[in-house]
C-alpha cells in the first residue's frame, strides 16, 4: 500500500498508514499561508479489500462548513470521477472505499491540470475566430496566457472572463472552457451573434503556479490574488497586474469572473451592488443577467448567496468589485459548488465537470442577453 501527491496539483500529507484500516492524512498549506482545503492524491494497493481513510485536522481548514455534507471524489482513470459517501464530525472526514483496481485517485474537485490547460491554449488558437497572447510569466515562471475570441473592433463590445483566481476552483475553469468552445463552434448561431457585436478576452487559468503547486486559494507566494485588485504589484500578484495592465489598454464593457464556493451547494452571482459607480444602469444590467440565466438552466438560481454590499462599502480590493468601479461596468463574480447543486442534485457524482461545461456554455445565453445594453 502506498500513498503518493507528487503530481500536478497534488496535495496531502501522510499521518498514519500502517493498515488499510486506519489510514489517517492531512492537507498541507498553501505555501506561506494558513490556507489549506484543497487535497488530490493516488492510493496504490491491494484491490478489493477494504480502506478506511480519515482526513483530519480540519476544523482550522479554510472553510470548516465546506465538509458538512461533502462527498470525497474518486477516480480510477482521472478521467470519470464519483463521489464517495463520507462522514464529517468537525475536525475529521471519514470514509470508507474497497477499490476494484490497483490504484485510485482521490480529490477534492475533479482536477484541471496544468497540462491540460496548456492543450487548451493550444487547441483553442486553432480555431480562426481565436488568438493566443502572452501576457507574463507567473513568480515560477509559467506563463500568463490570455485568449481572444473575435475580431476587435473599436465598436464592438469587450467582454472579460477570468477563471481559477483561486487555484483549487477548478470548476471555474472546467465552466471556462465549455464557454470558450461553445463561443469556438461556427455552427451556433447564438455564438455567431455575440462574436457579430463583441469580442472575449478569456484567461482560462489566472493561478497557474497555484495549481500547479496543490494550493486552493493562493499563488506560489502565498497571495490571495482576489485580494490584490486595488494594488497589484509584480513582486506579489504579477497575475493580477499583466490582466489589469491589459484592461486598462484594450477596455472592459463587461466581466465575469469564475470562482468556486465550498459552502454553499448552488450557483450563484455576487454583484457589484457596494461600488460607488452602481447605479441603476448596472442595476438593470445585472437583472437582465440573472433573469436570461434563470430561463436559459435551472442550475442557476438568485435565492442564495453571499450578503449584499451596502453602497459605497464593497472591497475594492476584490476582482468583480475593481473592475466594474474602475470601469463603470457589469461586473459579477460567479460562483459555483464543490459541493452538488442542492435543487438538482445528483448523489453518483455531484457537481460535476459536464454540468460544469453546460454551465459555461449556458452563461452565453445571459451575456447574449446584455450584449445589447453594454457600453
Amino acid at each position: 500500500m502506498h500513498i503518493s501527491s507528487h503530481f500536478d496539483s497534488g496535495n496531502i500529507r501522510v499521518i498514519n498508514a500502517e493498515t488499510p484500516d486506519n489510514i489517517v492524512l492531512g492537507i498541507n498549506k498553501d505555501n506561506g499561508s494558513d490556507f489549506y482545503q484543497w487535497f488530490h492524491f493516488r492510493l496504490a494497493t491491494d484491490p478489493f479489500e477494504s480502506h478506511n481513510i480519515t482526513i483530519t485536522e480540519l476544523a482550522k481548514s479554510a472553510y470548516p462548513d465546506g465538509w458538512q455534507d461533502y462527498n470525497v471524489l474518486a477516480s480510477y482513470d482521472r478521467q470519470e470521477w464519483f463521489r464517495v459517501e463520507s462522514q464529517f464530525d468537525g475536525d475529521n472526514l471519514s470514509f470508507e472505499f474497497t477499490p476494484e483496481h490497483p490504484s485510485v485517485y482521490f480529490a477534492y474537485f475533479i482536477p484541471y491540470s496544468y497540462e491540460r490547460h496548456l492543450d487548451l491554449i493550444s487547441d483553442a488558437q486553432m480555431y480562426l475566430d481565436c488568438q493566443h497572447y502572452l501576457l507574463g510569466q507567473t513568480l515560477d515562471g509559467r506563463d500568463m496566457s490570455m485568449l481572444v475570441v473575435g475580431e476587435p473592433a473599436p465598436e464592438k463590445k469587450k467582454i472579460w472572463v477570468t477563471a481559477r483566481q483561486h487555484p483549487g476552483e477548478t470548476m471555474a475553469q472546467w465552466c471556462a472552457e465549455g464557454l470558450l468552445y461553445r463561443l469556438l463552434d461556427e455552427d451556433d448561431g447564438l455564438a455567431r451573434s455575440l462574436l457579430n457585436d463583441a469580442v472575449f478576452y478569456i484567461i482560462p487559468n489566472m493561478n497557474p503556479d497555484g495549481a500547479a503547486r496543490g494550493h486552493l486559494r493562493t499563488n506560489a507566494v502565498g497571495t490571495n490574488l482576489n485580494r490584490e485588485w486595488a494594488q497589484p504589484t509584480a513582486e506579489k500578484s504579477p497575475e493580477v497586474l499583466y490582466v489589469l495592465n491589459a484592461m486598462d489598454e484594450i477596455g472592459v464593457d463587461m466581466y465575469l469572473d469564475l470562482h468556486g464556493d465550498e459552502a454553499l451547494p448552488y450557483n450563484f452571482v455576487a454583484g457589484s451592488e457596494g461600488i460607488p459607480a452602481y447605479d441603476e444602469r448596472l442595476k438593470h444590467l445585472e437583472e437582465t443577467f440573472k433573469q436570461a440565466l434563470l430561463t436559459a438552466t435551472p442550475e442557476f438560481q438568485d435565492e442564495f448567496g453571499y450578503p449584499k454590499d451596502k453602497p459605497g462599502e464593497a472591497n475594492l480590493t476584490v476582482a468583480s468589485n475593481a473592475v466594474g468601479q474602475r470601469f463603470e461596468c457589469l461586473a459579477y463574480t460567479f460562483e459555483m459548488p464543490f459541493k452538488d447543486n442542492a435543487d438538482l442534485p445528483d448523489t453518483a457524482f455531484g457537481w460535476s465537470v459536464p454540468r460544469c461545461r453546460q454551465l459555461g456554455e449556458d452563461l452565453l445565453v445571459a451575456i447574449r442577453a446584455v450584449a445589447p445594453q453594454l457600453r
